[in-house]
């Protein structure tokens, strides 16, 4: 259900099949197009995921009038949904700004400023995940342990198998003994190979892979990597000596490098991407396990905080994951989830 976007000529997107023009129909409806009805069956998804967190929001517009009180138990519910108190006070004084400019006297409409205040402060996070300008693309994927990385990825290399990319997956985790066979079931499942070693360090794995991946003509390799906590120095800087090492093997890159964080940890996760992204210097998130969180409001807290990121610009969410299943994996939009969050 999402795309990418291959940049070498002819310049074309690259859309899995389930997305291709298609119709479906009903004998009680028009024809509707097969990606609207899936777009719209994702957000059902999104929507009942974030029930917990957005419940709590929508009933502090139930009210009749628009005073501090209503701000206060907003500012509080914004703060249990794990927003965080900067961008719970940035949201707060966006939304004040729009009522007074609106002249909203309605608490229903202000809820709808309120979307439009978080939509606004998310849309930097918006973009999509491009292949197809280097050969191979190099994407290097990290996270702490059970956030999802795996799974992750598997669900990633599906959806590029299927878009009829040539896939190379590097079984670079060889801290956790299941790692590489858990990998191998995701590789044999999508058609894709995978290059791993025994007793291999993860630097020589990813060397190997990317190396394989340049003769082998593929057109993206994908590295998994070991969970691991930011607090492990150690090991955080094997990532950096693993990041060196495929700038080795290829010049540039990798080009993606993604953290894989688990959207049940609320601030926690904001802390997860500012110390990986100070190891490695993060191109781009995946926000995991969305599916019945109370604390939905971290991506809130992980956009403002791009904002503030510098000369480096904002560090897009390329996918939300919401469940278990294939299709559980879909592409981030802004104006979605702001929707969904606010029930």
């Amino acid at each position: 259900m999402f795309s990418f976007f291959k940049k070498k000529p002819p310049v074309a997107p690259l859309v899995a099949p389930q997305v291709a023009a298609a119709t479906q129909t009903t004998a009680d409806a028009s024809p509707t197009p097969a990606p609207l009805a899936e777009r719209k069956s994702w957000l059902d998804k999104l929507r009942a995921g974030l029930r917990k967190t957005g419940s709590g929001i929508a009933q502090v517009f139930s009210g009749t009038q628009i005073d501090e009180a209503l701000y206060e138990d907003l500012e509080s519910a914004l703060l249990m949904a794990d927003t965080g108190v900067k961008a719970t006070e940035y949201l707060l004084a966006d939304l004040r700004r729009r009522v007074k400019d609106g002249r909203v006297t309605e608490p229903s409409a202000v809820k709808a400023l309120l979307a439009d205040a978080v939509t606004d402060l998310l849309q930097p996070l918006q973009r999509p995940l491009t292949v197809g300008e280097h050969t191979p693309t190099v994407i290097m994927v990290v996270g702490v342990n059970g956030a999802g990385k795996t799974t992750s990825i598997g669900k990633l290399t599906r959806h590029l198998a299927e878009s009829g990319q040539k896939v190379l997956l590097a079984a670079a985790d060889t801290f956790r003994a299941a790692a590489k066979e858990q990998l191998a079931v995701w590789a044999g499942r999508n058609g894709v190979e995978i290059v791993s070693q025994e007793g291999g360090d993860p630097s020589s794995v990813t060397f190997d892979a990317v190396t394989a991946g340049k003769a082998r003509g593929c057109d993206v390799v994908i590295a998994d990597t070991a969970g691991r906590l930011p607090t492990q120095l150690h090991l955080m800087e094997e990532l950096r000596k693993v990041k060196r090492v495929i700038g080795k093997a290829q010049a540039g890159a990798p080009h993606e490098v993604l953290l894989v964080v688990d959207g049940n940890t609320g601030q926690n996760a904001l802390a997860q991407v500012k110390a990986f992204d100070d190891t490695l210097q993060l191109t781009g998130l995946i926000v995991t396990k969305l599916d019945g969180t109370a604390k939905g409001g971290v991506l809130a807290a992980i956009a403002l905080w791009a904002r503030e990121r510098g000369a480096s610009g904002p560090v897009p969410v390329y996918f939300i994951g919401v469940g278990e299943q294939l299709e559980d994996l879909e592409t981030f939009d802004a104006r979605e989830f702001a929707t969904a969050l606010l029930g």
